[in-house]
């Protein structure tokens, strides 16, 4: 048997960064060791969970190719796998605790509890919750019980040391001092974190748990939690947090932090999930771009770093630029025709010349959108000039007469490929008198409207000799009633 891990996310929010490449890491190690990874959706918290969330959390996952093994859509045979499907589940693991001695009844109101807590805070000092129900009178429990008061359950820690050996971490030990009675079930008999989670581990046979080292201080309460209910706990691996650029938590300042928001921006599913991967983990060597099947060879636990990761974006963009550099046009295709149709563009009819205008742009592309701004000049009938374009490079003497020049030169240029192109424009600016630079810009502008483009002998063979006569013609007339009007 493999071992089985599990990513469960709560549907309160899209599917972010951190929580992605927690998925990954147990997608990973599932892979590597040809295990099950079981997707768990924690929805107990009702009120901010949704469908949409829901949604989508799975089309994020998807979108990165992390498939799993059991879990909504697929199901299993230890479902359900929505924990709102599972309350009756925690009810009895909590009813057991109580008869076990285990945890007992707290009748504490939150005006009480909340009192306590103020009163502590005025004296300066950490408020634990003082065990206030631990020792009721019979009597005053079926007084309680008799009116039907509101009761949490708590579950009573014991005084022993609890440590366990993290892969990430080794070692970690805690004082129970510092651990109060926790609730496992609320008065309006829902479970608290530490309860659902641990009784789905227990009954999906979670092996290993891998997750974010903000949940290294739930741990103890956890081991607790298996020990009471007679059950060896799973191995844990607590990942360090993502941060940004300044050191701090990784968050909406720092921009994007949904994973579908950096589909939306461009990134390719390979690059992202390549990025992720070496955000606290290492293959032990120097090599940065992994296929996902390197990666899964690759991948240990053992080679999680303790120190906390830096989302750097300028390394995103570069990795993802060197997966668009070696995608087959094929698939590059596929993946930028979307961003062309956003930005009102037309998808080339003749794949054979789409696939040479990506061939010829990609070098300049590190996102898929860039491809929209960047292909605009091929695929628009007619090209808008950018005031700074024109300030630049058609204000020469002459230039007009230069551009007729070369239009006329292009008609008769043949074959028209990129060898005898360049040689008719060198060639005409020679005729001309003037430096092939000046004749270079100027028709780049005509044929792209900007003063930046791919090699331009290439976008004049892609554009082909019809197209690029007639922008330099109306760019010859663009001129002409540009000087007119100055003359006026």
């Amino acid at each position: 048997m493999g071992p089985r891990v599990r990513f469960a996310p709560s549907p309160t929010g899209y599917l972010h960064v951190g929580g992605a490449r927690t998925a990954l890491f147990n997608w990973l190690y599932a892979r590597r060791h040809r295990g099950t990874f079981v997707l768990r959706i924690e929805d107990t918290d009702v009120q901010r969970s949704s469908a949409d969330m829901v949604t989508g959390i799975l089309e994020g996952l998807r979108w990165l190719g992390l498939d799993w093994d059991e879990g909504p859509e697929v199901g299993g045979p230890r479902g359900p796998y929505f924990q709102s499907g599972r309350l009756d589940r925690y009810r009895a693991a909590a009813a057991r605790l109580v008869a076990e001695g285990h945890a007992y009844y707290c009748y504490c109101s939150p005006e009480r509890l909340r009192d306590e807590r103020e009163k502590a805070e005025a004296r300066g000092e950490a408020w634990q919750y003082d065990r206030a129900c631990l020792n009721l009178a019979p009597e005053r429990i079926a007084e309680l019980e008799a009116v039907a008061a509101p009761r949490a359950i708590r579950f009573k820690v014991p005084s022993t040391h609890t440590a366990f050996e993290d892969i990430v971490h080794g070692r970690i030990a805690f004082d129970p001092r510092s651990i109060e009675d926790f609730v496992v079930l609320r008065s309006d008999n829902h479970p608290t974190y530490h309860l659902s989670v641990v009784v789905d581990d227990v009954e999906m046979g979670i092996t290993h748990v891998i997750r974010g080292d903000d949940h290294i201080s739930n741990t103890p309460k956890h081991l607790l939690l298996f020990e009471a209910l007679g059950v060896t706990p799973p191995t844990f691996a607590h990942v360090p947090l993502i941060l940004g650029a300044d050191k701090k938590r990784l968050s909406k300042r720092h921009g994007a932090t949904s994973v579908t928001e950096y589909r939306r921006q461009g990134y390719l599913p390979a690059a992202m999930v390549n990025f992720l991967a070496l955000l606290g983990w290492s293959p032990g060597d120097d090599r940065e771009l992994l296929s996902v099947a390197e990666l899964v060879d690759s991948f240990s636990l053992e080679g999680i770093s303790g120190g906390n990761a830096v989302f750097n974006v300028e390394k995103l963009e570069w990795m993802n630029g060197q997966y668009i550099a070696r995608l087959p046009a094929g698939e590059l295709a596929g993946a930028v025709e979307p961003f062309l149709a956003d930005a009102g563009l037309p998808v080339p009819r003749d794949r054979g010349w789409f696939h040479r205008l990506l061939d010829l742009l990609r070098p300049r592309a590190k996102r898929l959108t860039d491809f929209a701004e960047l292909a605009r000049p091929f695929l628009v009938d007619t090209v808008e000039y950018e005031p700074h374009a024109v300030e630049k490079h058609l204000d020469a003497p002459d230039v007009g007469a230069h551009v007729a020049a070369l239009a006329a030169a292009l008609r008769t240029t043949d074959p028209f490929d990129e060898p005898h192109v360049e040689a008719t424009v060198r060639g005409t600016a020679a005729e001309r008198g003037v430096k092939a630079g000046v004749l270079i810009h100027a028709t780049r502008v005509a044929v792209t409207g900007r003063t930046t483009s791919p090699g331009l002998f290439e976008v004049l063979v892609l554009l082909g000799r019809e197209r690029s006569v007639a922008r330099l013609e109306r760019l010859v007339n663009f001129l002409a009633t540009r000087r007119a009007g100055r003359v006026s």
